[in-house]
């Protein structure tokens, strides 16, 4: 067995053991490479084991380095999975060693694998922090309408009684001003619109974006991700509005209808931290909480890191970022927050 570093002669190969492997996800496709480097100009290292010219297993890497926010090779950088995927130990094992190897040799502070189960319960891990929630779809629609808990269901409902519409955004403009009004309104840098261009770019039919208007107007818009049989609803936000006429509850629904109707089976809602908004408002949605578990192998680091907005010193960053003119965080934001992995 040979562990080898991803060419553009093996994309091919290594989407086709993505698309046959159980245990991969979206973020584990080869198309990371170059939104890595192309939306950000970080290194990618994607390593895969081959025996007998057989791929046997992969790991997506990307080195993230900051003066502000550290040193750290993860997997995969700005993706709620990653980790390993291995047909047996002995791949496993063969990519496990490599990236500590390769972790060293840049002298990260610290490795960071983003599993969706626990892999080593010896490793420092961030095991009470982040969840996913996950649900299948059920193949008929009016059961899907009827699993939202009432409360919830009832805010879908306003939605549609408020006449609001949704369609499929070709471009990335009515999205990009949706999500960036909502996470200017939490305090938290935007991503340059390169990176949802290039993002398009990548991965074509897999990546659509579906906006929500009322007479015409902007409510809220959401990037989806399709992999096999899940939509992932991934980079969302509504305008000012959207609270008013329960524009974001109209717009998750419209796109679990569109996934119903295409025979999509599952439904990701993607990460949140424990105790946020966004954590309560899946939870409202009848989802149940999954804990992940990142893992990590410290070089010159002494302990985890802990970069998210929970941690008390980003609160003053936080509050005033909330008060900066909204075009002047879509300038600034986009150096931040690139270098946050």
């Amino acid at each position: 067995m040979q562990i080898k570093q991803l060419t553009e002669r093996d994309v091919q190969r290594w989407d086709a053991y993505v698309e046959q492997a159980d245990d991969a996800s979206f973020f584990h496709r080869a198309g990371w490479r170059r939104v890595l480097e192309q939306a950000f100009g970080h290194r990618a290292y994607f390593l895969f084991a081959e025996r007998d010219g057989e791929m046997v297993g992969i790991l997506p890497l990307g080195h993230i380095r900051s003066r502000i926010f550290g040193n750290t090779l993860i997997s995969t950088p700005f993706c709620v999975y990653g980790g390993i995927v291995a047909n047996d130990d002995e791949a496993r094992q063969g990519l496990e060693q490599a990236a500590v190897e390769l972790a060293q040799t840049l002298a990260v502070d610290c490795l960071e694998l983003r599993n969706r189960l626990p892999q080593h319960h010896d490793w420092p891990a961030k095991r009470d922090l982040y969840v996913t929630f996950r649900r299948e779809i059920d193949p008929d629609l009016e059961r899907n309408m009827k699993n939202i808990p009432r409360k919830q269901r009832a805010m879908v409902r306003k939605g549609i009684n408020a006449g609001l519409e949704s369609a499929w955004d070709e471009q990335i403009d009515r999205f990009y001003d949706a999500y960036s009004q909502s996470v200017h309104a939490l305090g938290t840098p935007v991503f340059a619109k390169r990176y949802f261009q290039v993002l398009k770019q990548v991965f074509g039919d897999d990546c659509r974006i579906l906006t929500v208007t009322r007479d015409g107007r902007l409510i809220a818009s959401v990037m989806n991700f399709y992999f096999k049989d899940q939509v992932l609803p991934y980079y969302g936000g509504g305008t000012e509005q959207a609270r008013a006429v329960k524009g974001n509850d109209f717009m998750y629904w419209e796109v679990m209808r569109h996934a119903c109707e295409a025979g999509i089976k599952v439904f990701d809602y993607g990460r949140s931290k424990v105790g946020t908004g966004s954590y309560s408002f899946k939870k409202n949605w009848g989802f149940e909480p999954e804990p992940l578990h990142y893992e990590y192998v410290l070089v010159k680091a002494d302990t985890v890191p802990d970069i998210n907005p929970l941690n008390p010193k980003y609160r003053l960053f936080i509050s005033a970022w909330k008060k900066m003119p909204l075009a002047m965080t879509r300038i600034a934001g986009p150096y931040i927050v690139r270098n946050l992995g």
